[in-house]
């Protein structure tokens, strides 16, 4: 086992001071951004390469590289679903989606209900938006997030939690989506390059002989099931992933709500210089996308086989004990965090660790400034102040963001019962995507839906 050297902590905390560097670099040459439109649309000017690496940042966070490597403990690589299927989503949203939403000039998702429907849809979707922002991704990358550092650099989670929070918060408050966006291109470039690392020397350890081909071969071998896309009803976890049914049905509405609705992720296509700058970055990020199970996926199933043990495979001390926890639970979630701290060399750490800390920190700010905006235009100035200034939204936006990540502080601890942490976000998600997309999709499409029907389809949807 290597422990984390002077050398790591050297190498994490460059990281972090050249993207705290970035991220203030850009919100201070950006001295003329005091529109709502600078702070929340970076002044409509992000190139398409750019756009692309922050979808992916935004999307790519603690639930990805904690959690679906967990479920790829428990699952294998059918969870990759979600990824491949994501891609396609993306080029559908590029195509069908991003034209209507750029043609009618929208800082929110919830504007485009207004225009459709009305005001007071807009008005129940925005504060929906708002909650799960705050109580469902906010804590979830914040709760995975301080449980990564402290099986990693045995930190308290709490002050793992508290310090991840102060850095995403440090640039992304100030310098709004501009600093987000822009320290998003170095955070991909380095969580791609680090989950690539860890990828690699799992696969290298995985039998006594080593290789990466080897590596691979044997956890094809001695574990087939979980290279199956589609699950038997046989399967354990077949009610996580309820074969061919998901991949038709169900995992299409996931997928559309999140990639064409979803306010942190389409707010990055909106603040782009034009329709076509927007579309290529689509593009770029579907092309990301699937190279993200390689990242993630794979090192579960490593984990997974070590954890087996067996024939041919390596023997590592202590593995049972690292996925047991006092209750006599598996607890997949730590496959991802245990192979950092078992296998990567010194030097190596200090990179992989940032590669993480870059993923939590770039959702958590792409978070911060969707919530920040969702509250600012559709709930503050539609409710409490019409008239409101420019600087004054840019204020409220900064405010509001600080209250929302203090409140997910508080609430993220008492996520400590959830072992697999991205089942948790997809379910809750899928139990109210439907009724939302079905409100979107028809008021895109279909001319006779009314705002009466949309009301109802949202309140019927949990049920």
């Amino acid at each position: 086992m290597h422990s984390f050297s002077t050398l790591d902590y050297v190498i994490f905390a460059l990281y972090a001071i050249v993207i705290l560097s970035v991220g203030l670099f850009v919100s201070r040459s950006k001295k003329d951004n005091k529109t709502a439109e600078d702070y929340f649309l970076a002044s409509k000017s992000l190139p398409w390469w750019a756009i692309g690496a922050s979808l992916i940042a935004a999307n790519i966070s603690a639930e990805q590289f904690i959690g679906m490597s967990g479920s790829g403990f428990a699952l294998g690589l059918a969870i990759a679903s979600y990824e491949w299927m994501a891609a396609l989503t993306l080029i559908i949203v590029g195509k069908y989606f991003l034209p209507i939403f750029i043609e009618k000039g929208l800082y929110t998702i919830p504007e485009f209900i207004e225009k459709r429907y009305s005001t007071n849809l807009k008005s129940i979707l925005a504060i929906f938006w708002v909650a799960l922002f705050v109580f469902v991704n906010l804590t979830s990358v914040l709760f995975l997030g301080g449980k990564a550092l402290q099986v990693v650099l045995g930190v308290d989670p709490v002050y793992a939690m508290i310090g991840l929070a102060l850095f995403a918060a440090a640039y992304s408050l100030w310098g709004g989506l501009s600093a987000v966006a822009w320290t998003d291109v170095i955070q991909v470039a380095l969580l791609v390059v680090g989950g690539l690392i860890t990828a690699y020397i799992a696969l290298d350890h995985v039998t006594p002989n080593g290789g990466v081909i080897n590596g691979l071969q044997h956890i094809f071998d001695v574990a087939p099931g979980h290279f199956k896309m589609i699950l038997e009803k046989s399967h354990p976890e077949y009610m996580n992933l309820p074969g061919i049914a998901v991949l038709v049905g169900g995992l299409w509405v996931a997928n559309l709500y999140y990639w064409g609705f979803n306010q942190y992720i389409i707010q990055r296509t909106l603040a782009a210089k034009s329709l076509k700058e927007s579309q290529k970055g689509i593009v770029f990020a579907a092309f990301l996308k699937m190279i993200v199970p390689v990242l993630v996926v794979i090192p579960g199933i490593v984990a997974y086989v070590m954890y087996q043990g067996g024939n041919g495979t390596a023997v590592i001390d202590g593995v049972k004990e690292a996925f047991v926890g006092a209750d006599g639970n598996i607890m997949n979630d730590n496959a991802y965090p245990w192979l950092i701290k078992t296998f990567i060399p010194s030097g190596i750490k200090g990179l992989v660790v940032a590669a993480l800390a870059a993923a939590i920190v770039s959702s958590l700010a792409s978070m911060l400034n969707s919530t920040a905006t969702i509250f600012t235009m559709d709930i503050y100035k539609q409710n409490i102040n019409k008239n409101a200034s420019q600087k004054q939204l840019v204020n409220v936006g900064r405010i509001s963001a600080a209250v929302a990540l203090v409140i997910a502080l508080f609430v993220a601890p008492a996520l400590g019962n959830i072992n697999q942490m991205f089942q948790y976000i997809q379910e809750y998600t899928g139990l109210v995507s439907p009724g939302i997309l079905a409100v979107f999709m028809m008021g895109l499409f279909y001319k006779r839906a009314t705002n009466k029907g949309a009301i109802w389809g949202d309140f019927c949807s949990p049920q």
